[in-house]
């Protein structure tokens, strides 16, 4: 590979970068404001229904309050301890993951408007398919 070519890839990388920067740091202040202002207890009344209605219910705070994996572990233990179902669990935990409504506006910028609008829909109705299988499997085979 041409050193020049690589040079000139790794600037415009470093120029993307920083462009993008005030959009995630946009994102993670929403973050915050969400956090703080939705306490605790609220997913726990929230998850009182049906297996699928509380796999959609799962699945739009899920979509609402995206974050990373690794606090969806902690998440998820918290509202498992408190008595949420595990249909409602999972989904939310797979929304969370998977699906980003307050990140779809930096997703449209750089990946298209179209591209983010479909993968975020497709995303969200897989994770209340995948919950539903899910505790469905797990009970067939506990």
């Amino acid at each position: 590979m041409d050193h020049g070519m690589l040079q000139r890839s790794m600037k415009r990388a470093v120029r993307s970068m920083i462009s993008a920067l005030p959009l995630i740091v946009g994102i993670f202040l929403l973050f915050g404001l969400f956090k703080a202002f939705i306490p605790p207890s609220w997913y726990v009344n929230a998850f009182e229904y049906s297996e699928v209605f509380n796999s959609i219910i799962g699945s739009l705070v899920g979509s609402i309050l995206a974050g990373n994996p690794i606090t969806s572990y902690i998440i998820g233990g918290e509202l498992m301890d408190q008595g949420v179902s595990l249909v409602a669990i999972t989904a939310f935990l797979v929304a969370w993951v998977s699906v980003g409504v307050v990140t779809l506006p930096v997703e449209a910028t750089y990946l298209g408007r179209r591209y983010a609008i479909l993968r975020n829909t497709l995303c969200f109705f897989f994770s209340i398919g995948v919950a539903l299988a899910t505790v469905a499997i797990i009970g067939v085979v506990a």
